[in-house]
């Protein structure tokens, strides 16, 4: 065999000429197919071709029943017979939605704007609960509002006015876990497997809670019963998650113990609110901040957490309050946090005597 002839699929292609050097469409310099490998070897646009001196003439032919090639989707091939695996599906969904200029090879970020997000992208990112990619019907794809685009065959374009910052896995443009949460979602009525996604999204440490719900909310998901009711086991589920985690660092760090999960009183007076953490012995208060953004939310809702604060701080009480995502991604910054607080608390004026209730 010719080494310098690439194969697709056990075939080696018959031989095409490059396109006419007279042609506007013709490369100053063809470069040849060899140069490509794995799925870019594999899948290409009919610009790529182009690019390598494939005419649209030749690229036909290779097309015709029985022929080695085989068009997928309009303007990209498979250039061997048979079934796609699902890497060249992926390639061939972005190549369509991003539509690369002219000259630019998939390996050099060709796919324009697209990314996968919705199922597809669960699955890149390893979730046991998104079916694989081979069974999706769909490979969804983000592309921004302004492209002229339908979605065909197996590929459903999603519009996005301002498109998220894509991640890069296994080599391919993927939408944030958030952004594929809520486009997969979207798409499903099984209130089963929205909470599997979404428990797996929190347990699996894909992403915080708070980010799922804002996603899930832009979407404007949270009208649905059953996306109603995952979202309230999420989260509780990252709640615990979270207190969990708040537990270790107090352990992990030698920081002093607290009373857990406390309701806080003046004598004989009002309730000043629950707290996660409270010091007695140092008047300093924590909290998880777990809110998440909800359409309807009342914002007399999101003020408590302010008012609460400050009436605690005019007692002379520190209130610290911790994020689930700081917890998880910088424990050393965290516990420094707290242990200044209750270093500090020896400088202050002594805080006002409160009753510790359990809560």
């Amino acid at each position: 065999m010719n080494h310098n002839s690439p194969t697709y699929g056990g075939q080696t292609p018959s031989p095409v000429s490059p396109a006419s050097p007279t042609s506007p469409a013709a490369p100053v310099s063809p470069r040849p197919l060899q140069h490509l490998s794995g799925a870019q070897r594999r899948v290409l646009s009919v610009a790529q071709l182009r690019e390598h001196g494939v005419t649209p003439a030749a690229t036909t032919e290779r097309c015709r029943p029985g022929g080695p090639w085989q068009q997928v989707l309009p303007g990209v091939f498979l250039l061997h017979p048979g079934p796609a695996t699902s890497e060249e599906r992926l390639h061939a969904a972005l190549l369509y939605a991003g539509r690369p200029a002219s000259g630019v090879l998939p390996q050099q970020k060709g796919f324009g704007d697209a990314m996968v997000t919705g199922l597809a992208a669960l699955a890149l990112y390893g979730f046991t609960s998104a079916p694989p990619l081979l069974a999706l019907e769909h490979v969804d794809i983000v592309v921004p509002s302004t492209r002229r685009l339908r979605s065909t065959g197996f590929v459903r374009l999603v519009r996005a006015h301002t498109p998220p910052l894509p991640q890069e896995v296994t080599g391919v443009p993927v939408a944030p876990v958030a952004r594929a949460l809520a486009d997969a979602v979207a798409q499903l009525s099984d209130a089963a497997t929205v909470r599997r996604l979404l428990t797996e999204a929190v347990r699996g440490g894909h992403c915080e809670p708070a980010a799922a719900v804002r996603e899930l909310t832009l979407a404007r998901l949270l009208n649905r019963p059953h996306v109603v009711d995952a979202v309230d086991s999420l989260l509780a589920e990252g709640r615990a998650i979270a207190e969990d985690r708040l537990y270790r660092l107090v352990r992990e760090y030698g920081l002093p113990a607290p009373v857990w999960n406390v309701d806080l009183r003046l004598p004989g007076g009002p309730h000043l609110g629950g707290v996660d953490a409270y010091w007695p012995d140092h008047a300093v208060a924590l909290e998880l901040d777990t809110r998440a953004p909800r359409q309807g939310e009342d914002e007399a809702e999101w003020s408590e957490y302010a008012r609460k604060r400050e009436h605690l701080e005019r007692l002379g009480l520190t209130v610290l309050y911790i994020t689930p995502r700081k917890l998880r991604d910088f424990p050393d910054q965290q516990a420094t946090v707290v242990r200044t607080a209750l270093t500090a608390s020896g400088d202050r004026e002594p805080a006002a005597y409160v009753v510790v209730l359990p809560r």
